[in-house]
């Protein structure tokens, strides 16, 4: 008789969802990033928000920062160190690659303290912790796109004033260029982020990490400045192929070849892969370490 109560009480509750806890290194539910699709809406309008909170240009740093580290980036290494740019104006040359890892290198830096800025919220509730990396990948979007709209005026004054730029089909690739750099700095962000966890003292080293890293990428320097029979080993920067191929797209010039491509899209997915799988293992027990 009590079996019996029992099994009718079940049949009448429905529940929409039922959590179980995780146990297993590829015990992970992707599906639940759309079902909570709404969460990740409210996470980028907070961090849009929380920001920019206080400030007084507000979005407009978006601007200024591109255009103050180009024009050093053009003082100091076109015309002081006369650093080559493959024939291109060196101050475009200097924006597109600024472009490009300034999305990078903000997503980065944004998804690799997941766990340390969002510990509080983590340990009240439950909700899919790869909302929050997620969110902040969207939301550096918002960046992306003002300083490509930027890069664009400043590339339609120089070819209008005859400059040697020649685009090519490849700018068709944008939406895959945006894809690459959005799977690489998600997954190696939560990779970091996992990592920082347990070893505290990376949440130290990520801003100089980051500066190195821009170093080893063509932003300063054009990749046919790289020795050739170095340039395979350099290729597995992943953000090389992604960074030149840019260039090449929209000003017509670059060493990058397919093998480059292939070889960075295998990197990134490996890392996207390793940062999930790390992930999902760290969130179980990351309260007991932060």
């Amino acid at each position: 008789m009590k079996e019996n109560s029992e099994q009718r009480i079940m049949n009448e509750n429905h529940w929409d969802m039922i959590i179980k806890p995780k146990t297993g290194w590829f015990d992970i539910d992707l599906r639940e990033l759309w079902q909570y699709r709404d969460l990740v809406g409210m996470f980028v309008k907070r961090d849009f928000v929380t920001l920019y909170k206080q400030t007084v240009l507000g979005p407009l740093w978006y601007i200024i920062q591109p255009l103050v580290t180009t024009v050093m980036f053009t003082v100091i290494f076109g015309r002081v160190a006369k650093i080559p740019t493959d024939d291109l104006p060196p101050f475009l040359f200097y924006m597109a690659g600024n472009v490009m890892w300034g999305y990078f290198a903000a997503s980065l830096t944004a998804t690799s303290n997941t766990f340390t800025t969002n510990a509080a919220v983590f340990g009240k509730v439950y909700f899919p912790r790869l909302t929050v990396p997620f969110a902040t990948v969207i939301l550096n979007f918002l960046q992306f796109f003002i300083q490509f709209a930027l890069f664009l005026g400043f590339y339609f004054y120089f070819m209008a004033k005859g400059a040697p730029i020649v685009p090519r089909i490849w700018i068709a690739g944008l939406p895959l260029f945006l894809l690459q750099m959005a799977l690489l700095s998600f997954g190696l962000g939560i990779l970091l982020s996992s990592m920082t966890t347990k070893y505290k003292d990376l949440r130290f080293a990520m801003a100089f990490l980051v500066q190195i890293w821009m170093y080893a990428t063509p932003i300063v320097y054009p990749l046919s400045q790289v020795p050739e029979k170095f340039r395979m080993l350099y290729s597995l920067n992943p953000m090389v192929a992604v960074v030149e191929s840019f260039r090449y797209a929209f000003l017509g010039s670059g060493a990058i070849q397919w093998e480059y491509i292939v070889i960075s899209w295998a990197v990134t997915l490996i890392l996207l892969f390793c940062g999930i799988v790390l992930f999902s293992r760290v969130e179980k027990t990351f309260m007991d370490t932060v």
